[in-house]
Order: C-alpha cells, then sequence, then structure tokens
C-alpha cells in the first residue's frame, strides 16, 4: 500500500468533504467521514471525541516513545455564500482549503497504519481533528457559550481547554498557500498576525435636528472624529508589525430628523506581536476616548480576544526544510513569509512547538468565491508522501532541550491579560 494506489480513495473523501461545507462546531457530515474512514481502515480504532465534533486518535503508543507529535488538521469550513460551490442553505465554502488538510490527513493515517511504518518512530502520533479555526458565525457560537457548551469561539482554545493538547508535544498542521504557483511549492517558516476585535459605543445628547441641534452631543460625529484619528495614526505604526485595522459601523438608531445619540463602531487589530498588539489597542482607546471628550460626549469600550500571533518554530521547521531537500518530487520552497492573516494555531504555539507547512495545488483567491484545488494529484498524493519524509527525518532526532511547554493556565492568563486592557 503506498499513497499512489490509495490516491482515488483519498480524492473521493476530499470531494466529500468539498461538497458538504460545514460551519465551525457543526461539521458533524464532515465527522462521520473521517470516523468512517478511520474505522474502515482500523477497525480497532480508539477515537476520543471533544469539543462537539472534534476527534482524536493515536497511532504508536508504547514504551520508549518519549515524545508525543499531533498531525493536526482543520475540518470546518468559510461563510461565503457566493463561492461557486457554498452550501445554498448555510452560505459554507471550503474557500480555505481545510477539506485538503483532512483528506491529507487520511492520506497518511491509512499508508502509516497499513505498512505500520509508523512502528519504527520513536514518538507518539496522534491525528487531532478541530472544529471551528475559522473566526465567524459568532452569533451561535454566543449561543454555544451561554449553553456552557464551549468557553472559546476558536477550536484549538476549546481544545486545550479540555486537556486534548496535554499529552501532546509537538503540532504539526499544513495549510493551503493563498497564492497560485507555476510549480509545485511548499512553504515554512510563515508567521501569523494575532488579532482582537475592538468596540466603541460613543454616546451623546439627542436633540431635534432642525429645532434644536445647539444643545446636542453628536454620537455619529464623534465616530467619524474617530475614524480620522485612526487614519491619522496609521503613519506612526510599525511596518514590521504589518498592522491591520478596519473599522466599521456596527449599530446605531440614527434617523435624518434626530441628532444620533449613540454608534457602536467596531474594528479588528491585527499586529505580529502581543506587546505591540496590547500597545496598539491602548493608542484606539485614547484616540476613542480623545474623540468623545472633544464633542462633550462619552464613549464605551469592548475588548474581544481573537488568536494569538503564530511565531513557527524554527528548530522543528528544520526537519520539513530537510525533507524538501532530499524529496525530487516537489519543485519550489518558500522562507520566512510573515502575513496579516490568523489562525488559532497561534494559540496551541504558545502551548508547544508548532509549525504548519504550506503547500500549493489551489487557483482562485483564498476565501475568495473562486477558489479550488486544480492539482490534486500533487494535494492527496505527492505532498503526504512529503508529509511522510517529514516524520522520518523528526525520528531518532528529535533534541527535547529544544522544544518548550506551557500549561492551559498560563494560557489563559495571559488571554484575560491582553482582553482586560
Amino acid at each position: 500500500m503506498n499513497f499512489k494506489t490509495q490516491y482515488e480513495e483519498i480524492l473521493h473523501i476530499a470531494r466529500t468533504i468539498f461538497d458538504n461545507p460545514e460551519l465551525g462546531y457543526k461539521e458533524h457530515k464532515t465527522k462521520e467521514t473521517v470516523a468512517s474512514f478511520l474505522r474502515k481502515v482500523n477497525p480497532e480504532v480508539q477515537i476520543e471525541e471533544f469539543s462537539t465534533t472534534g476527534m482524536k486518535t493515536v497511532l504508536g503508543e508504547g514504551k520508549g516513545k518519549a515524545l508525543n507529535v499531533a498531525f493536526i488538521a482543520e475540518l470546518d469550513a468559510v461563510y461565503a455564500p457566493t463561492h461557486w460551490h457554498a452550501d445554498k442553505e448555510t452560505g459554507a465554502a471550503h474557500n480555505c482549503g481545510h477539506y485538503t488538510q483532512v483528506a491529507i490527513a487520511l492520506a497518511l493515517y491509512k499508508v502509516l497504519y497499513e505498512t505500520k511504518r509508523y512502528e519504527s518512530f520513536d514518538f507518539t502520533l496522534t491525528f487531532i481533528f478541530v472544529p471551528a479555526e475559522e473566526y465567524l458565525d459568532l452569533a451561535y457560537r454566543d449561543e454555544l457559550l451561554k449553553q456552557n457548551m464551549i468557553t472559546y469561539y476558536g477550536g484549538k482554545p476549546e481544545a486545550m481547554k479540555l486537556g486534548v493538547f496535554d499529552d501532546i508535544d509537538i503540532g504539526i498542521c499544513v495549510h493551503a498557500i493563498g497564492n497560485e504557483f507555476e510549480r509545485r511549492t511548499i512553504e515554512v517558516n510563515c508567521n501569523l498576525a494575532g488579532f482582537l476585535y475592538k468596540k466603541y459605543t460613543f454616546k451623546g445628547k439627542a436633540t431635534h435636528a432642525g429645532f434644536d441641534p445647539f444643545s446636542a452631543h453628536n454620537a455619529y460625529s464623534m465616530s467619524t472624529l474617530f475614524n480620522t484619528a485612526v487614519g491619522l495614526s496609521r503613519q506612526q505604526l510599525k511596518d514590521s508589525e504589518m498592522v491591520r485595522i478596519n473599522p466599521i459601523v456596527m449599530g446605531t438608531d440614527m434617523s435624518t430628523n434626530v441628532i444620533p445619540n449613540w454608534i457602536t463602531v467596531g474594528t479588528d487589530l491585527r499586529t505580529q506581536t502581543v506587546e505591540y498588539m496590547q500597545e496598539v489597542a491602548c493608542r484606539l482607546d485614547d484616540a476613542a476616548r480623545g474623540s468623545a471628550l472633544a464633542l462633550q460626549g462619552e464613549v464605551e469600550v469592548d475588548t474581544q480576544m481573537g488568536y494569538l500571533p503564530f511565531v513557527q518554530d524554527r528548530y522543528l521547521s528544520e526537519f520539513a526544510i530537510q525533507a524538501f531537500h532530499e524529496n525530487d518530487e516537489i519543485a519550489d520552497i518558500w522562507n520566512n513569509n510573515a502575513i496579516s492573516a490568523a489562525g488559532d494555531i497561534g494559540d496551541l504555539s504558545y502551548m508547544i512547538p508548532c509549525i504548519q507547512i504550506g503547500h500549493s495545488g489551489f487557483t482562485g483567491t483564498i476565501h475568495g468565491d473562486d477558489f479550488k484545488d486544480v492539482d490534486p494529484e500533487y494535494l492527496f498524493e505527492i505532498f503526504p508522501r512529503y508529509l511522510l519524509q517529514v516524520l522520518e527525518q523528526m525520528s531518532g532526532k528529535l533534541d527535547k532541550s529544544k522544544l518548550y511547554k506551557r500549561s492551559y493556565e498560563q494560557y489563559a492568563q495571559l488571554i484575560q491579560s491582553i482582553a482586560s486592557n
């Protein structure tokens, strides 16, 4: 059994998941597809379920295996109702490539199990299928929060809280690269931004706009002043931090004959480091308070944490780079490109060292209406074969002194400290 002979089967799995996109914490069809495949391959498989749709299964437990390496795949789709293959009822679409992650993980699992090659690894290999990586459909997740079914919007932080990663020492993910390539390509050491949300509710005094605008305090004008301040402040933000700010109006009850007495403006804030995120968040707060004060109003500030920045572990990436140099099927490698996209792999990387290996094989814009795969042979045969090379490179060579481990409690304290600023 090898990746070539199972290619059609894995392609069918990928197409099945692509045809049935589901949003986070709702991936019930996807969960059943994965679980059925695992049980077909290994009738004795033990599957630990978590977070409604999450699954965890282990290969190669035993004496002398000091480390536990997790291969992580994400189950969810994006809300993109205008995508060419979106679900007409839910608006979900697989235009982020997560369906390929799941199929790649299953391709790797089947070859490893049927060849027993995992038995030669000096580490335990655990496959973890995580729900809800995409930060969306928040009204539904708010209901789950109210029902105490989850604590976090993101699937990996939720799994961290539940102890799913307590026995894991290293995390490996893969992800579609958001570009088109003429040649088959992988990417390593691509750092991701972290982000949080800020909401500012400006409060003024309403009066009749024609009869008595003189005694009013215009909340809309306060928000306009705030937007101006944010725009002028961009010159003072560090280029190296790749800061992204996008203020939008989230709510108001304005009418043309009444001076508005409230308006809520929200923005995300993305940076490459937690420290700078906190600094810029304070600047935004100052701009909001100053804008309200200038026009004799008030502002209520609310902060909601998103995901932590992701700094890929350079030590672990060396194994991926070495495997690339020994591979004769993949033409190019990208290295050390930071971007302002984010993912909850950043949160997991606070607890344990992680890498996310990017792969080409797509056309269109990632998260766009035209996104689709165009090189399934690479995605579901060649790339999984390369990942096996990465694992083989790691076996017998991992230096435990170069790894780190933090507790969920330390993570929770950090998130609270950021959100409370």
